[in-house]
This record gives C-alpha cells, sequence and structure tokens, in this order.
C-alpha cells in the first residue's frame, strides 16, 4: 500500500525538522563548552653543552573561561611555566590545584600529569610561556587524555 503525497510530504518535513532540530542542539553543546587555548610555537634550540637536548619554548593563550584537556607532555621533557599575564589554575600531579599570577612560576616533572590548566578568569585573558627541556624530535610535545 502507497502512502498519500501529503503524507510524504509531511514525513519529509518532519524528518528535515528533526535533523535541524539535532544539529542545533550538538551546535548548543559545542558552543556551552568553554573556549580552549592557543599554543604557538616561540623556539627551539639544540643544547650544545647536553648533546641531544634541546630547549622549545612555547606560548600558551587562555581567553577569558578558557582551558586546555587534561593532558601529559612529551615523556623527556621537563617543563617550566612562567605566567606572562592574567591568572592562570594549574594542577600538576598529586599537588593541590594552585592559581598563578603574572610573574610566577611552576614546574612539570617528565611524565607528570596535568589535570588543570586553565585560565582563573572568565573576563580577562591570560598567557604563560612554557619552556621544555627535551629530547631534541621527541613529538608530541602534548598528548591530551
Amino acid at each position: 500500500m502507497c502512502a498519500s503525497p501529503d503524507l510524504e510530504s509531511t514525513m519529509s518535513i518532519k524528518k528535515r525538522l528533526i535533523a535541524v532540530l539535532a544539529a542545533a542542539v550538538i551546535a548548543g553543546a559545542a558552543a556551552a563548552q568553554p573556549p580552549g587555548s592557543t599554543s604557538t610555537p616561540k623556539f627551539t634550540h639544540p643544547l650544545p653543552n647536553v648533546p641531544g637536548k634541546s630547549l622549545v619554548a612555547v606560548e600558551v593563550a587562555y581567553p577569558p573561561g578558557g582551558k586546555s584537556a587534561p593532558h601529559r607532555h612529551a615523556g623527556s621533557a621537563f617543563i617550566y611555566a612562567y605566567v606572562l599575564s592574567g591568572a592562570i589554575e594549574s594542577q600538576v600531579g598529586d599537588a593541590p590545584s594552585r592559581v598563578f599570577t603574572a610573574g610566577e612560576s611552576f614546574f612539570e616533572e617528565p611524565g607528570a600529569h596535568h589535570s588543570i590548566s586553565r585560565n582563573a578568569s572568565a573576563t580577562e585573558p591570560a598567557r604563560l610561556l612554557a619552556v621544555f627541556v627535551v629530547d631534541t624530535g621527541d613529538q608530541p610535545l602534548t598528548i591530551p587524555d
């Protein structure tokens, strides 16, 4: 038995409406997530007195409310982070979470888990400079959970 043209047209409209609503829900959920951070490489330089090691500097910028996903870094990486501007909340390993402001610094041992890395402000941007001492060519530098 064949459906009438009006019924087929109504079903087609309903299917399109469901698809549009589903897309809107997905887009809304994505928009509700806090913005992420952006990383900009600043330099890479081999250490002449430590063969096989390099210094790598990366600037990490957080928009207001921005955060990075929990992550680890390259297995050989020792990281020294210096807050350039704003306030950044960080938790590395089993240490308690702490807010670091411009001019303060923290470090990460090789293999450490960085569970919290976010802008502590919902209204002001924040930036940090992450300096890696890493095996030359060790990639990727950041591995999300």
